[in-house]
């Protein structure tokens, strides 16, 4: 079952077209990895599925049990976010917020449920700790262990690892990698790293200013986009 479906797809700002008639799908359980150069609409994609910036035409069909608010996002991290001074409990906690209405309050099954992530992201020890003084590593398991407390069917993820030293990256692909196949969580990533789209992804979508690829990751190795863009080569 697809959990987002864009069709005919055209996006950009104040009516200058990025892309245009961009048709691919989100199933349950899916990873999906979005390639592409600067400028090729990764970002304005990620707007447009959030529903923070209105698509100019086509549209994007969500499942009945999913809206644009119960997508965890994890956004590219910024010094202010880095800075922030919350502790770690707080943060993934405030992941419930979009879910909480009118209610002043977390309920006890909000508590629950960011107990449980944080102990899933391993951060349970830090939860009473300031979120500015962990290390990198441990700042991204903060805010994906709230992207999840967000949601429990998909995952947006925009360039979760780029700041990240070569052993905490490893560690998060590893955990995001637990969160979609142990979890049956719907994984979309935002990344550059076509080796970890090729270890992980079920599929690609790449994105270039003359085309658009959408299809398994055995299809896009096969594929003339590969050969352009990477030489056709199979990376370790």
């Amino acid at each position: 079952m697809s959990l987002i479906n864009c069709k005919n797809l055209t996006i950009g700002y104040n009516d200058r077209v990025i892309l245009k008639d961009l048709n691919f799908s989100v199933g349950e359980n899916d990873y999906l990895y979005i390639i592409g150069e600067n400028g090729s609409g990764k970002s304005t994609l990620i707007k447009s599925l959030l529903k923070l910036q209105k698509a100019i035409g086509g549209e994007i069909e969500y499942c009945e049990n999913l809206n644009s608010k119960e997508i965890g996002y994890l956004p590219q991290q910024s010094s202010i976010q880095k800075d922030f001074p919350a502790s770690v409990e707080e943060i993934v906690l405030s992941g419930c917020i979009n879910k909480m209405g009118l209610k002043p309050f977390y309920s006890a099954k909000n508590k629950r449920k960011a107990l449980h992530n944080m102990e899933l992201m391993k951060i349970n020890s830090l939860r009473k700790e300031s979120y500015q003084n962990l290390s990198g590593g441990q700042q991204q398991r903060v805010l994906l262990a709230r992207a999840l407390t967000s949601s429990s069917k998909a995952l947006l993820l925009d360039e979760p690892v780029t700041s990240l030293d070569p052993i905490a990256a490893s560690d998060m692909y590893s955990l995001i990698e637990t969160i979609n196949k142990e979890y049956r969580i719907a994984v979309i990533m935002v990344s550059h790293d076509i080796n970890a789209a090729f270890k992980y992804a079920t599929h690609i979508l790449h994105l270039t200013k003359s085309g658009v690829f959408f299809g398994t990751t055995q299809e896009y190795k096969n594929s003339e986009f590969h050969k352009r863009f990477y030489g056709g080569g199979i990376y370790d």
